[in-house]
């Protein structure tokens, strides 16, 4: 699973979602993945989006995750009274916005692409489209 190396401090805030995304344009690849709506992507959906995509082309191609889950989420166990403490961290997230390209494939055919990004799109908790890349 992604997360970081290592961090100033080990727990966050739980902070806002609100705004629009930068990295918004393909930027190495020929097509893309990106969100439409806003959420939190763990590292575990990152993860089985990005098995999804590779497995249907087969192997072929590049594949670019253009996410990283560098917030700490954390969760006190089950029973535990109130109090004592904030919880111990137990998985990593990527805040996103929309508009936030996703991941980016290039070497594989568009209709190819189209259902790899399809099938990734099943595994996260927000609406995705699929982009190409615009030369200027």
């Amino acid at each position: 699973m992604l997360q970081p190396k290592r961090m100033k401090f080990r727990k966050m805030h739980k902070g806002r979602n609100r705004g629009y995304a930068a990295g918004s344009t393909v930027a190495f690849g020929t097509y893309g993945l990106k969100a439409t709506g806003r959420g939190r992507m763990t590292a575990r959906q990152i993860e089985a989006a990005r098995r999804a995509m590779t497995r249907h082309v087969k192997r072929q191609g590049k594949i670019w995750i253009r996410v990283f889950p560098d917030k700490p989420i954390t969760e006190k166990p089950l029973e535990v009274r109130q109090g004592k403490g904030k919880g111990n961290v137990e998985y990593w997230v990527c805040q996103i916005q929309p508009g936030r390209v996703l991941y980016e494939m290039e070497g594989v055919p568009e209709s190819l692409a189209r259902e790899a990004f399809e099938l990734a799109a099943a595994k996260l908790p927000f609406k995705t489209t699929f982009v190409t890349r615009t030369v200027m």
